[in-house]
This record gives structure tokens, sequence and C-alpha cells, in this order.
């Protein structure tokens, strides 16, 4: 799908990582996946749009372009601050901006809004649900008894907290009046065909983006459990509705949900794959590790080093010259004294940086697919065998950037972040260690 040819890695390490990241990037653009899996107009109701995510400008501007346009075709779709694609002008399917990834009031009024349009349906109208990553903090509308502002602060805590994106949206689901299946069930009788934009390991729908249209097997004891454990606290109103399982979402089984549809048309393993593709084309082995690598962020790099060391080094357990490829969510735990700069991105690569120590001929990039590492202004960064070098040359001591968080501060002074702005997708975390 990428249509300028690689460098050859020997000659642009570089310019080579960078075109597998372009290149996983544009497998997942909506308008390049999504017209195999649209159904096609109802026969005598109406289409109604109904979206969230960081990719919901691109998915309702391929949306338009791919639905006949002489078939009606109206709804809303939020997505965040400046991920609107250039020179998109919507003529049917709204589309309004939010904060992400502590939502904001213009996410809380999108949010209602939806709720509102998913009311008074007929089994004759069709749904058509456009999800991907970020829609947690975008679609957001808390339960009854839980304040706007409370909301926002449990969202800042389990962002810091390091908790896993399973274990995040849990949570989420059961403080919110529209997610973990409660959109999908306003919806009924209508029919729903959910599109998503998977940025989650293991793909699972119901937690993509906290999962507001399909049913939630999870529960109201393990949002508390997960709560708990990480020392967040709750308003009493909160606690009480957790407690007594009056916050429960929609469950496997519900008959609302029947006839209901769910496709997955970009994955991160599908993306992962293209790189790989790509690289081989040139010349280059390439080995997916796995699209649902966990954990936090600075330890998963000091495991990826290690593997480049083996193969550097030993030639096991891959040959060399090699690119090795894995995605997933990893997780930074920040300390409320180390506020430093940066997303999971650049503090995988500090930890993969410091455990390399400048290893002879490894390479690596990682960044987001959605062009954003945390809430900063690049995707990545990459390190190259001279990274340590060039940054004590600068007088910049990678273990203090990192003991505080900063890592985008270390990169940005060495001129090694990765700049995309927004991709309009998102399939979560890339990375890729070339081996010469």
């Amino acid at each position: 799908m990428n249509a300028t040819p690689l460098p050859r890695p020997q000659d642009d390490p570089r310019g080579f990582l960078r075109g597998l990241f372009d290149t996983a990037v544009q497998r997942a653009l909506p308008g390049a996946v999504m017209g195999a899996y649209l159904p096609p107009p109802p026969a005598g109701g109406r289409t109604l749009v109904l979206g969230a995510g960081k990719a919901g400008g691109a998915m309702a501007a391929a949306l338009e372009a791919l639905w006949p346009q002489d078939a009606p075709l109206s709804g809303l779709v939020v997505t965040r601050y400046g991920h609107v694609p250039p020179g998109f002008s919507s003529r049917r399917i709204e589309l309004v901006e939010a904060r992400h990834p502590v939502p904001d009031e213009a996410g809380l009024q999108a949010a209602r809004r939806i709720a509102a349009l998913a009311q008074g349906l007929t089994p004759q109208d069709l749904v058509l649900c456009l999800i991907s990553g970020g829609g947690s903090a975008l679609l957001s509308l808390p339960v009854e008894g839980l304040g706007f502002e409370d909301k926002q602060a449990i969202n800042r805590a389990l962002l810091k907290s390091g908790a896993a994106i399973d274990e995040m949206n849990t949570v989420r689901k059961h403080l919110s009046a529209i997610k973990g299946g409660r959109l999908g069930a306003l919806c009924a009788p209508a029919r729903v065909v959910t599109l998503a934009i998977s940025d989650v390991p293991g793909d699972d729908p119901a937690v993509i983006a906290s999962g507001p249209t399909v049913p939630d097997a999870s529960t109201c004891a393990d949002a508390l459990r997960i709560l708990d454990r990480y020392a967040i606290a709750l308003p009493p109103a909160a606690r009480a509705g957790l407690e007594s399982g009056a916050f429960e979402t929609p469950k496997p089984g519900d008959p609302r949900f029947a006839g209901h549809a769910l496709h997955m048309i970009a994955t991160p393993l599908a993306s992962l794959e293209a790189a790989a593709a790509a690289a081989r084309a040139a010349g280059i082995e390439a080995h997916v590790l796995s699209d649902e690598i966990e954990g936090e962020s600075r330890e998963v790099g000091k495991v990826h080093a290690a593997l480049a060391r083996a193969v550097a080094r030993r030639g096991t357990p891959f040959a060399k010259p090699c690119v090795i490829l894995s995605g997933g969510e990893t997780t930074v735990t920040v300390r409320a004294d180390q506020p430093g700069r940066g997303g999971r991105a650049t503090e995988f690569l500090m930890g993969c940086a410091l455990a390399l120590q400048g290893e002879p001929g490894v390479h690596v990039l990682a960044a987001d697919t959605d062009g954003i590492d945390g809430i900063e202004d690049n995707a990545g960064a990459i390190v190259t065998p001279d990274t340590l070098a060039r940054a004590r040359a600068h007088q910049l001591k990678a273990a203090d950037y990192l003991d505080r968080h900063d890592a985008y501060n270390f990169f940005r002074q060495i001129g090694d972040l990765v700049t995309t702005g927004p991709t309009f997708t998102n399939v979560n975390d890339f990375r890729a260690l070339l081996v010469l």
C-alpha cells in the first residue's frame, strides 16, 4: 500500500524505519479499508451515523465519500482537537472536536447529543457506529450521581496510575452513561453496524473506546477492585453505585443487541504485517513479535534491547540483517514529583537506548500510530548507535531524563523526535528495531 519504495536500510536507516512506520499508518487509514465493510442502505428506514475516536474525522470523511449520494445519511461524530482531515467539509455527517485524553465540556456535550440521537429509532433504521481509540475520553457522559469534574479527576488518576488499558476502560465503562454497551442499547430496536479501528491488545471490541456499542462482560466489582488496586479515590455516591451494582453495564445475551454486527476494519497486526511486507520488499527479513505487548514502557524497552543485542552479537534468534516489529500498548507510571514530558514511545526508547549502550548496527524507531505520543506534538523518536554519545556531547544524562519521565525533552535536544502531526487513524504503538 506504500507507493514509494523504501530506501536501502544500509544507506539510510532512519529513512527506512520512517518508511516502515508510514506504511503501517497507511494500512490503517479509513479511506483505504472501509469500503469492504459497508452494508447497503436500508430500504425503508434512515441511516444514522454515530461515532467517537481519534480516527473519527477520517472515518466520517471516508463514509461520506463511499456512501451513495442518493441515499440519506446524517449523524454526529466526535474526534480529538486537530484530528479533522485537511480539506474535509462535512455535507451529511456533523463532526465536532473535543479534548483527549482528559475529557472536556465539548466532549460532554457531544456525548449528550449522540445519546439523544440514538433515541426513537425503529427496526427499519440503520445505525453506523464509527469507533476508534480515544473514544473513551471523547465520549464522556457520567452516570447519574457522578459529577463531570469528578469524572475528569478519575481519568487523570487512571492515566498516571500505570493501569493497563483494559483496566482503565473497565472503570470508565461503569462510570459512564453511554459506554460499556449503553449506546448500543439506546439504539434498539434499530440495526447497528459498528466499524471499529482497534488500538488495544487483542482487538477486544469491549475495550476499544470502552465498547460503547457492544455488551460488556466486566462488572462493577471488577471496576472497584481496579480502583482500589491503584488507590484511586471515588466520590461517595460513585462508590455506592458500584458497590450496589446500580452502575452495571448491559451484558452478553441482552436482547437489545440482537442482529448487531461489528467489523474490525483496521488492526495493529494488519499494520505490522504491512510494514513487514514492505521491509521484505526492500530486501530485509522482518519478524513480527506480537501486536499485544504490554507492560511498563522502559522495561519493555530493555527487553527489546536484549533481543536486538542477541541478534547483533550472536545471530540468534534471528539472523541479521533484519528488522524486528512489535505493537501493543505499554504504560508509564508517573510519580507526582517527576512531572516530565513524554509518552509511551519515547519512554520505551529511553529504556531501550540505555540498555543498548550504543550497540553497533542497531537502530530503533518507536511511535504512536495516531501521530501523538501521549499529549505531546511528536509521534515518537529514533534511537541510533550514537544516541548516547550525542547526548553526552550536549551534556545530557539519559538516566536522569528517564528518572523524571522527560524523554520528550531528551530526544528534542538531540534532534531525534519523529513528528508527523495527526495521522487520522490509531492502531496503537509501533516499534521497529533494525539490526544491520
